[in-house]
């Protein structure tokens, strides 16, 4: 069968990346097409177009790009009509993919859609197009089942996907990680500033403002998959210290403490076990409307999956210098770390446990099988 993905950004690259090996397994002969990213280039079918390609961030970045979106989308319609897919499988980025289901669907063709656009956060009137447009939905957070369930909408909890991706990566020795990355003997206190260059500029001098005070810990860089070392040097030269591109999980493995830029990276450093402080900052016009639009109470997937606050969150005007330094003297703390850890091992719970991939796949061809 022929199987059109639509994944955006470095997570969706990921999760793009499994579900495909996952669907190769369910079904050896599948002819794959997709947008996404390197990994999901690596294990087979043709790439379209990179997500590097489309990375914008905020409302004022979209607006000024606006005509390059619309030429993607139209693109984007034209591919997949000459593909003629047998299921479109969108991944999150739902700012693009909602546009593009609701044009699959008038078309008649099937359409499935793995890890839920958060209407649970924003704009929940979209569930409405999403019953319309969406033939099966897999949903990663096991509150969203009962979010849509409110509107009449069974959706598949599957799972989160990134217990597999932590359990099933390979592990490293330490000591050779050290040396390699000169990193010495210290404590690391990783510092993870987001993916966009928007959140890394306005976040990570702030965060790098701080490596003075805490002399007896070694401050460490991840660089995203997206950015290159360029676009990084200025800030490493800034306060000299190590920059280890593209290898988040190793370097949370060895990591004492977190500054994590809101998003996905929140969930895989808690699924380190990693004590965190949460960080977000972005242009004040898109901060004010998404003020204006979001009815949570967090921003972070732990807090939220934990409907409690577990991890300190540092958002817009309260990320500050100050309360940057509070908040990591508190998470370094000994007394304060325990509570954190039991947390994050009921986080684990709630989150499902593995095969996230797995479960998907078969669902998307049996689902096929089904209707054939």
């Amino acid at each position: 069968m022929k199987y059109y993905i639509l994944a955006g950004e470095a997570s969706g690259d990921l999760h793009g990346a499994n579900l495909m090996k996952a669907l190769l397994k369910e079904d050896p002969e599948a002819e794959i097409r997709f947008w996404g990213g390197d990994l999901m280039e690596a294990v087979g079918g043709s790439l379209v177009v990179h997500y590097k390609e489309r990375a914008f961030m905020g409302f004022s970045e979209v607006i000024t790009n606006l005509k390059k979106i619309l030429g993607f989308i139209s693109f984007c319609k034209k591919d997949i009509a000459q593909f003629n897919p047998d299921v479109l499988i969108f991944i999150d980025n739902s700012g693009f993919n909602l546009r593009i289901a609701k044009w699959a669907k008038q078309h008649n063709f099937t359409t499935n859609y793995y890890i839920s656009p958060q209407v649970w956060a924003s704009r929940a009137g979209r569930v409405k197009s999403i019953k319309r447009d969406i033939d099966a939905m897999f949903v990663i957070l096991p509150f969203e089942k009962e979010f849509y369930k409110k509107y009449d909408y069974e959706v598949h909890f599957v799972g989160h996907p990134l217990i597999d991706g932590i359990e099933n990566r390979k592990q490293i020795d330490e000591q050779t990680f050290r040396e390699e990355y000169n990193l010495g003997y210290k404590r690391i206190i990783a510092l993870l500033p987001g993916s966009r260059k928007q959140e890394i500029t306005k976040m990570l001098s702030v965060m790098l403002s701080l490596v003075d005070d805490f002399p007896d810990y070694q401050f460490v860089l991840a660089g995203a998959p997206s950015q290159s070392f360029d676009f990084y040097k200025p800030f490493i030269a800034e306060k000299n210290i190590p920059f280890i591109p593209n290898k988040t999980y190793d370097l949370l493995s060895i990591s004492y403490a977190a500054l994590v830029a809101s998003g996905t990276a929140t969930l895989e450093t808690a699924l380190f076990k990693v004590p965190q402080v949460v960080c977000y900052k972005g242009s004040a016009v898109s901060y004010q409307i998404a003020k204006r639009i979001i009815t949570l109470e967090y921003i972070s997937l732990v807090n939220l999956i934990m409907d409690k606050k577990v991890v300190t969150e540092l958002i817009q005007n309260d990320f500050t210098r100050k309360n940057l330094k509070k908040e990591l003297e508190f998470i370094l703390d000994e007394k304060h770390r325990e509570e954190i850890f039991l947390n994050y091992f009921d986080l684990e719970k709630k989150l499902g446990g593995r095969g996230a991939s797995e479960k998907t796949a078969k669902f998307i061809v049996e689902g096929l099988k089904n209707n054939a």
